[in-house]
């Protein structure tokens, strides 16, 4: 049997119905000050900067996903073929 619920709603809606913290003022502080120090050149706040550790992350975690996914369909062709 199965069964099948949608409910349409905002993310807001969602992130109140669990409980979750409302974090938008916080967020949007970080932004201003991140974007203060851009514009007064302080070092270590050049676009290239901020985004280099995001960059070689996340290279290295695109490989790791596929090697799971390709490890999760390499196992289930194994397990078919086992059934049969």
């Amino acid at each position: 049997m199965n069964f099948r619920i949608d409910i349409e709603m905002t993310p807001e809606e969602l992130r109140r119905a669990l409980g979750l913290p409302d974090v938008s003022a916080l967020q949007q502080e970080m932004i201003d000050q991140v974007r203060e120090q851009m514009n007064a050149g302080a070092e270590g706040y050049d676009p290239l900067t901020l985004l280099k550790p995001y960059l070689n992350s996340g290279i290295g975690s695109m490989e790791s996903f596929q090697k799971l996914l390709f490890g999760m369909m390499s196992q289930y062709g194994k397990d078919r073929h086992d059934a049969d």
